[in-house]
């Protein structure tokens, strides 16, 4: 049985990085709860490990993996997967998420979160792996719609409706990263807003709001890229509060994992965050 008690609170959190630490005892506000990145905590004691169990007693803890490779044709790596099981039954984290995507070939790990095509036998193997992981943890994962840069000939169905079947197929959840649907929106010439209203929302239980940098491709029009090194956009924000009048208001995460910034700047996107969540609430 899937174990999903317990979720995380309605609220904003970031992104931990250690330097942030004293300044999240002191005053953590508006933060709720934190993420982690599942694979910079699989090793055995430490700093790291005890500064997360100090955080963990203070906050809901959301896990949040990179490695698994769930989109890939290879099966999961079973090291792997049993060092996440471990973390997960140590740290008791309110929820746990992976990305759609594949990092994995032929033995080799790739430090990228590569696209899959949206066929039929995609949707198969995807729901195979995310079986698999939830049967080993024990618990529900919630699966994040990615950024794209290209699109496949042989995709058979809309982003939406694949992320869709999955859930259907697993009894997952999703993970909703806004930034992501804009910067793929830009990049794949489609209407972020008509995704956004296509959603099933009442299946998301997280939401991720990232920085992007903007570029041209070879042939001069914009290409976004994921970048999650500088404050959330406009556009994103808009799009962000269109989820939360749908939807109510859901834990936000403000991802900001390069070029990280002071603590003031960090919790000021999730002040901001907050401002759109309060008048709902």
């Amino acid at each position: 049985m899937l174990d999903q008690s317990h979720g995380l609170p309605a609220k904003p959190g970031v992104g931990y990085k250690p330097q942030h630490f004293q300044a999240i005892l002191q005053d953590a506000r508006p933060v709720g709860w934190l993420e982690i990145h599942a694979e910079n905590y699989m090793g055995a004691g430490g700093r790291p490990l005890a500064q997360l169990r100090h955080l963990a007693e203070r906050f809901p803890i959301s896990v949040h993996g990179v490695g698994l490779s769930i989109g890939g044709e290879g099966p999961l790596d079973r090291d792997h997967l049993d060092r996440l099981k471990y973390l997960c039954d140590w740290l008791q984290p309110a929820s746990f998420s992976e990305h759609l995507a594949w990092s994995t070939h032929d033995g080799a790990f790739l430090n990228d979160l590569l696209p899959v095509p949206y066929t039929m036998a995609t949707l198969a193997r995807v729901a195979d792996h995310i079986d698999r992981v939830q049967s080993v943890l024990g618990r529900r994962m919630h699966l994040e719609n990615p950024s794209t840069y290209v699109a496949f000939a042989e995709t058979a169905m809309g982003e939406v409706d694949f992320l869709t079947e999955v859930a259907r197929r697993t009894g997952c959840g999703l993970l909703l990263d806004v930034n992501n649907v804009y910067v793929s929106g830009v990049n794949q010439n489609y209407d972020p807003v008509a995704y956004i209203d296509a959603f099933p929302l009442h299946l998301v239980g997280e939401i991720h709001l990232g920085g992007h940098h903007e570029d041209r491709d070879d042939h001069g029009q914009r290409l976004l890229i994921d970048s999650h090194g500088a404050e959330v956009t406009d556009p994103v924000w808009a799009l962000y509060a269109r989820v939360i009048r749908r939807a109510g208001p859901l834990p936000t995460l403000i991802e900001w994992d390069n070029d990280v910034p002071d603590w003031p700047r960090l919790a000021a996107e999730a002040t901001r965050a907050a401002r759109i969540l309060e008048p709902v609430r």
